[in-house]
């Protein structure tokens, strides 16, 4: 399963990143994109907005911290599994990470990278969420990324900030699979 998710990254590594109805409907009709990262919703919305993702032919991936109205545990990620056809989930917390897995989703797992505690802590967390991918944010610094793609096992996605070309290709050329932006620009890279 983890393949495919891995195979598209790979073929077209711009990942859409959505976080309005405006920016749903761009990525939509924007055939470069594959992967599509939902970034906003509600527990009564979340699945009509899976739904045009998908009917448009795309992986969704649901950021499950970002669905107004789940609460921050497991349940949250069997309410997505359950009440959408969403192909996989992301989220900070590795607990929801592992529950993804364990429902057989495509996972990411997001990681804020703002300061040396927090990269110490990659691995800790890699270890408890088995993610088949880990993002990290901000996606604007190229030697933090080359050293995380040699800590970890799994692909790495940049995003956050990323906004020009250059900003794709120094994150493309520092280790990382892929990057995923707001910007209907960069889905066009």
């Amino acid at each position: 399963m983890e393949q495919k998710y891995f195979d598209l990254i790979e073929a077209n590594p711009v990942i859409a990143a959505i976080k309005d109805d405006r920016g749903l409907s761009a990525c939509c009709l924007c055939e470069e994109v594959r992967v599509v990262f939902i970034l906003y919703g509600d527990i009564c919305n979340i699945s009509q907005i899976v739904e045009k993702v998908k009917e448009a032919g795309k992986i969704a991936m649901v950021h499950v911290d970002l669905v107004s109205g789940l609460c921050g545990k497991e349940i949250a990620v069997d309410f997505i599994k359950t009440n959408t056809c969403a192909d996989g989930i992301i989220s900070t917390k590795p607990a929801l990470v592992k529950r993804g897995k364990e429902l057989k989703l495509y996972t990411t797992l997001r990681i804020f990278i703002l300061d040396s505690m927090a990269f110490e802590n990659i691995q800790k967390q890699m270890s408890v969420a088995k993610a088949d991918m880990i993002e990290i944010l901000p996606g604007l610094m190229p030697k933090i990324i080359n050293r995380i793609c040699r800590l970890v096992k799994v692909p790495v996605i940049a995003g956050g900030l990323i906004s020009e070309k250059e900003d794709v290709v120094a994150a493309l050329a520092a280790g990382a699979i892929a990057v995923s932006s707001t910007n209907p620009k960069v889905w066009k890279m």
